[in-house]
């Protein structure tokens, strides 16, 4: 099956593939649970791109649920040899025919409409999903695994001048039921860090900040989304908040190889934070790039927020600004700015509406 992959995403996924530390997996095999989703296939991907340019491939092995959305996503990268894929529901204990090195977690709910309307089942996902896949690297001795959390585990932090370190913990509100992501995020964080001191397992924690580029899902309604399908059909960006939350980014590759570096260099139960720095501003803020140099004020910024009490599914404003400090300790550096992750983003959307509109 022929998928459409963009120039932008065939760059990013080259540089993926370049990325130096893949070294340390060649010849090794790996897991990559959610293989479907934006993290797990550029991963994937870039591995794959890895393989057919080096004598010794990384053997891949892509956890999912569904047959036909896995031929969606990879199309002829199925060709490589190296890669296989198990279908199953993160739910269930895991169960592998062959032995695995290395694992990364990106399995996971991502939706905030969801969080809302499905609490339980995020619940479910994050933590029976985490301890079935600490419990098979356990049984496996594997070399690593990186479990994927996220900067939701912050939670709301006091406002400061202070960039926040993986130490500082803000407060989260248990009775909101959009809290069922972040709660059980930082269970499974906890599970982690437990799985290591009691069974010695060797798991990093990867604190995402939101992750965007080429390659979202055409539905992908996240802000970053909402603003660039605006920049891209000239419309303009109507907030539904007062966009005071403060945002933190990270362009895909660059988390990607974030992800890589904690797997072979990240010290086991500690958690590290991947973001850019230089990416942290208001909502209100990022929708004023978009509009300014993205979209060359082309569009302006609109401001329809909702009475009091109508729940869109928003995450509660916080002043969080995240550090890099620890992951840079690693060696790695984030290297694309928010605009240049639009403007790349946006070069994507275009060049796949245009492969749509060819294929009627």
């Amino acid at each position: 099956m022929a998928v459409f992959i963009s120039s932008q995403e065939k760059e990013d996924l080259a540089s993926i593939a370049s990325y130096a530390s893949l070294d340390t997996l060649a010849g090794k095999t790996i897991l990559v649970t959610g293989s479907t989703g934006l993290i797990g296939s550029a991963l994937i991907k870039g591995m794959v791109l890895y393989g057919k340019t080096h004598a010794r491939p990384i053997t891949i092995i892509g956890l999912a649920r569904n047959e036909k959305k896995v031929k969606e996503v990879f199309g002829s990268f199925l060709d490589f040899a190296y890669l296989s894929f198990v279908y199953q529901d993160i739910h269930f204990p895991l169960s592998l025919a062959v032995p695995v090195d290395y694992i990364v977690h990106a399995a996971s709910v991502t939706s905030s409409s969801f969080f809302i309307s499905h609490p339980v089942e995020t619940i479910e996902t994050t933590v029976l999903g985490s301890l079935n896949v600490l419990e098979f690297a356990r049984e496996q001795k594997v070399s690593s695994l990186v479990y994927l959390s996220s900067m939701e585990v912050y939670g709301r932090v006091g406002e400061s001048e202070e960039r926040t370190t993986e130490d500082t913990l803000g407060s989260l509100d248990i009775l909101n039921v959009r809290s069922s992501y972040s709660e059980s995020k930082r269970m499974a964080e906890c599970m982690c860090r437990s799985y290591y001191e009691e069974h010695g397992v060797p798991v990093k924690i990867a604190r995402l900040a939101q992750t965007f580029g080429p390659g979202i899902g055409a539905q992908d309604n996240r802000v970053f989304a909402q603003f660039a399908k605006s920049a891209l059909t000239g419309q303009d960006i109507v907030l539904h908040t007062t966009g005071l939350s403060v945002g933190n980014y990270c362009y895909l590759p660059d988390t990607i190889k974030g992800i890589i570096t904690l797997l072979v260099k990240g010290a086991s139960g500690e958690a590290y934070t991947i973001v850019n720095e230089d990416t942290s501003m208001t909502i209100a803020d990022m929708a004023s790039l978009v509009a300014e140099k993205v979209s060359k004020n082309s569009i302006k910024v609109v401001y329809d927020v909702p009475p009091k009490g109508i729940n869109l599914g928003y995450a509660p404003d916080t002043k969080l600004r995240l550090s890099a400090k620890k992951m840079n300790g690693l060696g790695w550096h984030a290297e694309v700015n928010l605009e240049q992750a639009y403007q790349r983003l946006i070069t994507g959307l275009r060049e796949a509406a245009e492969f749509q509109k060819e294929r009627i």
